[in-house]
């Protein structure tokens, strides 16, 4: 079983659940310092002003480093890495997601830039180099040190909690886009075609010649 199929099966509903949840929350306290922008903008029927006012301001800030969202990239994409039927974290604009994220639900912020700067002194100490200049192979074997709870070492406590955190954030934003639905299948509402009684509803009612 691949790493995607593995989140899938076994982690989207637990892993990102909270997040989607929060982050599909009213802000009421900014709606009621907005009281006067409730007509819906015209660009974006079915959102109010204040709505795009605050995510316009969350976009044009900045929260990641340039190095963190390297990191961040690397990270997702070995944990939903490009395959023959989708691809990767980083081309369904994940980075993107979780810095959005990380600016829309400030409790991350604390955790993920210590988890990153963490990475990188494990790498350091391990290999001489921050965790995205160090090899493929070596990336790998210290992300199996956080990736398994179960499995990992007792001082390796941080980066379990962080790497369980970006895996949540990961699958999130990977499967609220355009590339996640596909790879989900999901279709979505649909209209019926409608096609008439079916012949054998008629026959029963003996209206197959009406």
């Amino acid at each position: 079983m691949n790493r995607r199929d593995s989140l899938k099966a076994l982690g989207l509903t637990t892993l990102s659940a909270g997040v989607l949840l929060e982050a599909c929350k009213t802000d009421t306290k900014k709606a009621d310092e907005t009281a006067g922008a409730t007509e819906p903008a015209a660009d974006e029927p079915g959102r109010q002003a204040f709505e795009i006012e605050r995510d316009k301001k969350l976009n044009a800030d900045k929260f990641f480093t340039e190095a963190e969202m390297l990191t961040i990239t690397v990270l997702g994409d070995i944990i939903i890495p490009k395959d023959a039927k989708s691809g990767s974290a980083s081309d369904a604009k994940v980075p993107e997601f979780i810095e959005f994220i990380v600016k829309d639900m400030p409790e991350h912020q604390v955790p993920m830039r210590g988890g990153l700067r963490w990475l990188d002194m494990q790498s350091l100490n391990r290999f001489g180099k921050v965790f995205t200049d160090s090899s493929k192979d070596q990336q790998i074997q210290l992300i199996d040190m956080i990736a398994y709870p179960n499995k990992a070492k007792p001082g390796m406590a941080q980066g379990v909690a962080f790497f369980n955190r970006m895996r949540d954030l990961t699958a999130s934003g990977f499967f609220t886009s355009k590339i996640g639905f596909h790879d989900l299948e999901y279709a979505g509402n649909a209209p019926n075609q409608w096609k008439g009684v079916p012949p054998e509803i008629l026959r029963q009612y003996g209206m197959e010649n009406v």
